[in-house]
């Protein structure tokens, strides 16, 4: 999997020593409390490792799951995903896959710009690959992720149960 880099981050795989840090991140409920259909805090350092695995597993030449450091000192923030988005049971597509863009960070680095930095590049190296449409979708009451979703000038197109057998808050951007 490639690193992006901005002027602050640096976007790269997950490392097996990054255990430690993603567990400490995920075991927070203030963290986890806005992940997929059933949010549940991370327990064991296992946990952690194997979540690892997957997260490198997706091997794809624009999707990936990158750990989100500091360009300066390496120092972990969190994690940035690009990846196809489960659609909700009965819901079909006849159009190209769809793919969501999300993020999740240790409070240690909330407001500091680095959800939106972070989602701005790998937006823009999404697009220069090809890909015409992004989503994301947050729950209702995940007012910190829209506001990210706002400043990277994603559409908002109201609520929509599409997506994980969940009523979500839907964001899009295009390509330009």
């Amino acid at each position: 999997m490639r690193t992006i880099t901005t002027d602050r981050l640096r976007l790269r795989p997950w490392r097996d020593e990054d255990a430690d840090f993603l567990l400490d991140m995920q075991s927070r409920w203030e963290v986890v409390r806005f992940l997929g259909a059933n949010p549940t805090v991370m327990t064991t350092r296992e946990e952690a490792l194997a979540s690892i695995a997957r997260r490198r597993a997706v091997d794809h030449p624009v999707h990936g799951i990158w750990a989100i450091t500091t360009a300066a000192d390496d120092r972990l923030a969190g994690t940035l995903l690009l990846k196809p988005i489960p659609l909700s049971a009965g819901e079909t597509t006849d159009g190209p896959e769809e793919v969501e863009i999300g993020w999740h960070l240790h409070p240690d680095a909330w407001g500091k710009g680095y959800a939106t930095e972070a989602a701005a590049a790998v937006l823009d190296d999404a697009f220069r690959a090809g890909l015409e449409r992004i989503v994301a979708v947050t729950y209702p009451d995940n007012h910190a992720s829209q506001a990210v979703c706002r400043r990277l000038g994603m559409t908002h197109l109201g609520r929509s149960s599409r997506y994980y057998d969940l009523e979500m808050e839907l964001f899009e951007k295009r390509r330009d």
